[in-house]
């Protein structure tokens, strides 16, 4: 493959058509915003650098930049102070571009669903266009927004009209412009500060750039983009949650082919980055949160909610309702109905009865429950944070646990608020004996 210098990623935008006040980059999607998306289309071309045009709420934007990791490549933000097309855009990006050579391939922070073969396609066709460039262009069955090819004798790319721009005739064109272009540097160098706003909205086009290279006898070469779903641009919340749907899909494929088994897709939710074991068994309607490690023979679901920064070891399982967060469970352990268990450091074949709530919150600060092997909640418990239930340890069904309250390993505490309960049989192996038989 053909490696750009460079990439720009354009993402100065505020998608006011989203009514959120959000940067239209920082829209959440599938467990992470949406920038980061568009990030891994940039490095996964292994460029020299990326430079992330930023705008509309920049620093936070910056921020999410930041924090994406960045491989072999340097992440620059360079600040576009005013919007005035995506031309403009780019200018910003000149003094960066100084001392670019080779290919730049110009992205935008609002398509999070190109394939990285699309773009590796496209980095290949400039480099064997010689003095040209070459872009992605698609055939939707809903252009909506987008700029259509306008293609002369023998089919050869002549220009690109903006949809607000165009007449009857032009929208009427089926094969559109993504906006996805790979230029030679110093060519893109030359263009851009001759570019002018000649269009109904005053602003400064890139698009024009194709147009300055077929007056200059250069060659304009496109790349159909084989599904029509990488075309998929997000401007409003409705074309957020379309993207999200496709998005879920390749998650939800990538968990399938590693040997997870997912009773119904349709109504399964689970976040970009999440690890998932071979043989685990996802049940309808479960959400998994970004974070979420699972290991391997677990049992998630029915109506399962699985929050962030919660590991399940091997052959652990949450049932209907059941919601977990910052928390470990551990191998073989069940916690099977109606529990909420937050910032939970749980071992080993212990039982989390129906209806147990980990209190975790005073209002100002969240502590850590600890529940020791084979320890077993009853139904109905309330464990307040900070507490230690010990292994091999009972507490009975509507049982309290107070505050730094200590349940020696063996014993059975009951009540509210829950006290030791004395027992003839209270003998600590015997007892995780039978809490395994649970």
């Amino acid at each position: 493959m053909s490696r750009p210098d460079t990439v720009i990623v354009l993402a100065a935008g505020q998608g006011t058509r989203m009514k959120t006040g959000w940067a239209k980059v920082m829209a959440p999607l599938c467990g992470r915003p949406l920038i980061a998306w568009v990030l891994d289309q940039a490095l996964a071309l292994e460029p020299r650098r990326v430079l992330v045009v930023v705008g509309y709420r920049a620093d936070e934007v910056r921020k999410a930049v930041e924090k994406h990791p960045a491989g072999g490549a340097t992440i620059e933000c360079v600040l576009q102070d005013e919007q005035r097309g995506t031309g403009h855009a780019v200018q910003c990006c000149l003094p960066q571009l100084a001392d670019a050579r080779g290919p730049v391939v110009l992205l935008y922070g609002d398509m999070p669903l190109l394939a990285t073969d699309s773009l590796k396609a496209l980095c290949e066709t400039q480099v064997g266009t010689a003095n040209g460039m070459a872009l992605l262009t698609a055939r939707p069955r809903d252009p909506r927004g987008f700029g259509r090819i306008v293609r002369g004798a023998g089919g050869a790319v002549q220009r690109i009209v903006e949809e607000k721009d165009a007449d009857a005739a032009t929208r009427a064109i089926d094969e559109v412009n993504l906006g996805v272009y790979c230029f030679d540097a110093a060519l893109l160098r030359d263009a851009l500060p001759k570019l002018q706003p000649n269009n109904a909205q005053r602003e400064l086009y890139v698009t024009d750039v194709v147009a300055s290279f077929v007056a200059a006898g250069r060659a304009a070469r496109a790349v159909e983009v084989a599904d029509e779903r990488e075309a998929i641009g997000i401007n409003t919340l409705k074309h957020l949650a379309e993207a999200r749907t496709a998005l879920q899909e390749r998650i939800l494929d990538e968990h399938l082919a590693r040997g997870v088994y997912i009773e119904d897709p349709s109504t399964t939710f689970i976040d970009h980055g999440v690890k998932i074991g071979a043989a685990t068994t996802i049940e309808p309607c479960t959400v998994i949160r970004a974070g979420a490690v699972i290991g391997e023979r677990c049992h998630v679901g029915p109506f399962a909610h699985i929050g962030p920064d919660t590991t399940l070891d091997d052959g652990a399982e949450i049932g209907n309702f059941v919601e977990t967060k910052r928390s470990r469970i551990g191998a073989k352990t069940k916690a099977k109905h109606l529990a909420y268990i937050g910032d939970g450091r749980i071992g080993a074949r212990c039982n989390i009865g129906a209806g147990t709530i980990f209190a975790n919150y005073d209002g100002k600060t969240k502590s850590i429950t600890t529940v020791h092997d084979g320890a077993f909640v009853g139904s109905g418990s309330v464990l307040v944070a900070p507490c230690e239930i010990g292994a091999g340890a009972y507490t009975g069904a509507g049982a309290v646990v107070t505050r730094n309250s200590r349940v020696e390993p063996g014993a059975v505490w009951v009540g509210v608020p829950a006290r030791p309960l004395a027992r003839r049989d209270a003998n600590p192996a015997e007892v995780r004996k039978d809490s395994h038989k649970a």
